[in-house]
């Protein structure tokens, strides 16, 4: 084929003409008018200078035509170019040039093209990347977390089932409140009445306490579901000011399933996320194992955190093949009656060696295995299970723990004797109560209500059950209030209650006063009770049909010490508010002391208690040689109405005065001494009564028997006292006094026993025809002289 070689412009044309122009393809100003952006505007078809468009190229290639032009062995093989010069050597260097410019539109629109179809090209290709599970491309990213990435996973932000609020029944939850929101995770829950298998869930549901809601419809929010945090029940929430930690609780038994190894789960409430701290280990302290050991998942332990002090504790349970990873299931259930404890992240613990002189947790907190706590290793004091755990302020420099009820198959823990924990010396104590005592239980719920100046804690307890005959276990709906320090046991009269079906399994927490009841396990043959939430008053001891708010949203903003309208994030009591173990404990906030407990210890709603030592004296521990935490409650005006008092040295305390017990003696002596003035009143006045009835009968009998005269008439008015009616001649008769036989006497003045008849005569007054009286200015209440010298002088 012959080739054909670039031809030198026509110089008279002034520019250079397209190929296809010049073989005749296509005409000039047909190809003007195509090229132009918006040739269809052109008014006219006036031939006009064209710019160059580069849309159209013609390349050679050596292995076809021969390379003898310049252009081509310089790769220059475009017809339409941008270039300025014709390297020919063969043309005329003196010819016209016209400088070409690109146009710019065209290159914009054809970017804009290239884009699209670019981005056409990626919606057809991602699909086909995300389905192909053999060839997965690039990496996923996320946020790393501050926690250390050997130990600490985050699950990513993944679209969850939100919870079903509405369930049949629902039991063996864990909940816990913070700032005014009651959080529920998991524990078990069927969607009818004869449901047994498929119950554990790791359903997450909030409930809103800084709103007054009825029981029929609780403020209720299902949350969604989480992807890593197990399907457990009979764990703990523990929580500090921003967080939720989830430790423990056992894994389904039907269907059967293979329990993962212990990882504490975090939920932090600001971010919505959950955080595993995967692997923990104990360390070293008072009475605790070392360092180095791996903490272990136990179910149906009694558990209380305490934002406060920023620690957690998990009392009792056990391990078995459905809470520990490799656990054969021909291996025997192992009761224990360890106390786990956690240190939040942040805060500091002296009885941890490596918390000491103010060193405060890291980002995985700090745990302690304490198994040799004074009296924990001793025969007397053993494991349980589904058994209590309560923390009272005050009586040691951290506080105590009370650990009551439980049991395990085969015995109960006793009810009256109660083991005490002193948070500050890590020890276990007994102390023995008294009063009528409840039956021994396991699965109760329990909460604790503080007096406003602290001089009594009083816990509550609801229901439970017992354990034999194994398999027909019997609830119990009955409420109990231990109070604290007297350790007085005082069953609460619900006799005239409408009281929720008896259950055990159930949670309780308290706010605002109130002791929210939540699910339950009940009777099988019950139906389902929704929504399964119960409010009791633990002020007059009444189950309501609402619960009132009364924080409201104080509960969401932090305490300011100092400012009287500052926040209540833990629904303290007003005067007890603050962030450090001196403060009061959390939900009391409007507590009264019931007057069933004043009854029994004394004082009145705000305090006052004259019981504040155990009435069976420790005989060593906090309770023998520490003091209650006391608060001063003050009035409207400032003015303080009450002050709690230190036990005295009778009571096995320090000394002090008891100023609870000395206002309680003069108000008792200041009742007594009206009470004997009444008395003394109502002593004269049926003597009065009496005289006034002996001279009244012997007035009439004195008239009905004599003649009258003629010619006297006798005053009957009940004018003043001693009036007498003056008769013709020096005749008088006094009607208000006629002697004892009814006769004047000889002499005026005197009747005929020779007694004398004044008109002054306190006796004639009192008989002045009107009956005595006890009230008014004349009454004896108000002249108890004048009414004595009546009595006396008579």
């Amino acid at each position: 084929m012959e080739r054909v070689r670039p031809q030198p412009a026509n110089t008279t044309g002034g520019r250079r003409k397209s190929i296809f122009v010049e073989v005749g393809l296509v005409d000039e100003d047909t190809g003007r008018r195509e090229r132009s952006p918006a040739w269809i505007l052109i008014p006219d078809s006036t031939p006009k200078p064209l710019r160059p468009v580069r849309s159209v190229r013609f390349r050679s290639h050596a292995d076809i035509f021969e390379d003898d032009g310049d252009d081509i062995a310089n790769g220059n093989d475009e017809w339409e170019s941008t270039s300025d010069d014709d390297d020919d050597d063969n043309e005329d260097t003196t010819r016209p040039t016209i400088q070409l410019q690109t146009s710019q539109n065209v290159n914009l629109y054809a970017k804009v093209y290239k884009l699209g179809m670019l981005a056409l090209l990626m919606a057809l290709m991602l699909p086909l990347i995300h389905t192909n599970p053999l060839a997965p491309v690039g990496v996923k990213g996320g946020v790393i977390p501050e926690q250390r990435l050997e130990t600490t996973k985050t699950l990513p932000v993944i679209r969850r089932e939100d919870t079903d609020t509405n369930v049949c029944k629902r039991w063996s939850h864990q909940a816990a409140i913070v700032n005014g929101t009651l959080y529920i995770y998991g524990g078990r829950s069927s969607a009818e009445s004869t449901q047994t298998s498929d119950t554990w869930n790791n359903d997450f549901l909030t409930i809103d306490l800084t709103k007054s809601w009825q029981i029929s419809s609780p403020s209720l929010t299902g949350l969604p579901k989480p992807s890593g945090p197990p399907k457990v029940a009979n764990g703990y929430l523990w929580t500090s000011f921003n967080s939720l930690f989830l430790y423990g609780g056992e894994y389904s038994e039907n269907p059967v399933a293979t329990p993962d190894p212990f990882s504490l789960w975090e939920y932090d409430i600001a971010s919505q996320q959950w955080t595993e701290h995967q692997d923990p280990k104990t360390s070293a302290g008072d009475n605790a194992e070392g360092d180095g050991q791996s903490v272990q998942r136990s179910a149906e332990g009694a558990g209380f955190g305490v934002s406060t002090l920023g620690r957690g504790w998990y009392f009792g349970g056990h391990l078995d093949f459905l809470t520990t990873a490799g656990w054969s299931n021909q291996i025997k259930r192992v009761y224990l009656k360890s106390l786990v404890e956690f240190t939040f992240p942040g805060f500091s613990n002296d009885g941890v060696e490596s918390l000491r002189d103010g060193k405060t947790a890291g980002d995985e907190g700090t745990w302690r295995n304490i198994t040799e706590g004074g009296m924990q290793d001793t025969a007397g004091f053993t494991e349980r299970a589904d058994g209590l755990l309560l923390y009272i302020p005050g009586f040691g420099d951290e506080g105590i723990l009370l650990g009551l009820t439980g049991g395990v198959n085969e015995s109960f823990t006793q009810m009256n004797v109660i083991d005490v924990y002193d948070i500050a010396k890590s020890k276990w104590y007994k102390q023995t109560t008294s009063g009528t005592m409840p039956k021994y239980r396991v699965n109760p719920c329990a909460v604790v209500g503080a007096a406003a100046d602290g001089s009594s804690y009083n816990v509550y307890m609801f229901g439970g059950q017992n354990l034999q005959p194994a398999g027909n276990q019997t609830q119990y709906d009955d409420m109990w209030i231990l109070s604290i320090p007297s350790f007085k046991w005082i069953e609460v009269d619900q006799s005239k209650e409408s009281i929720p079906y008896a259950r055990a399994g159930h949670t309780c927490n308290v706010w605002d006063g109130q002791m929210i009841v939540v699910g339950g396990y009940t009777d099988p043959e019950l139906g389902c009770e929704f929504p399964g939430v119960y409010v009791f008053n633990m002020s007059s001891l009444q189950w309501s049909d609402q619960f009132t708010a009364l924080t409201g949203d104080r509960s969401t903003k932090a305490f300011i010490s100092g400012k009287q309208d500052s926040g209540n994030p833990l629904a303290q009591q007003s005067n007890q508010r603050g962030y450090d173990s001196k403060a009061g404990l959390e939900g009391s906030y409007g507590y009264l002391v019931p007057q069933a407990v004043q009854s029994v210890i004394g004082g009145e709603e705000t305090g006052g208690a004259t019981l504040t030592a155990p009435v069976q004296t420790a005989t060593e521990g906090p309770l023998a040689t520490g003091k209650p935490q006391t608060y001063t409650v003050t009035g409207p005006n400032g003015a303080i109405i009450t002050e709690t008092a230190v036990p005295g040295a009778s009571n096995g305390g320090g000394g002090g005065t008891n100023i609870g017990a000395i206002v309680a003696g003069v108000i008792a002596g200041v009742f007594a001494i009206i009470a004997g003035y009444f008395a003394f009143c109502a002593w004269i006045y049926r003597k009065q009564v009496k005289l006034w009835k002996q001279h009244a009968t012997m007035a009439t009998a004195h008239n009905n028997s004599t003649d009258r005269n003629p010619l006297s008439t006798t005053n009957t008015s009940t004018g003043a006292p001693g009036s007498s009616h003056r008769t013709s001649g020096e005749d008088r008769i006094n009607t208000a006094y006629a002697g004892a036989s009814g006769v004047a006497g000889a002499e005026a003045g005197t009747d005929a026993l020779g007694r004398k008849n004044s008109s002054a005569s306190s006796t004639d007054d009192l008989l002045n025809g009107q009956e005595p009286t006890f009230w008014g200015s004349r009454g004896v209440l108000l002249n108890p002289r004048r009414s004595l010298r009546i009595v006396n002088k008579d």
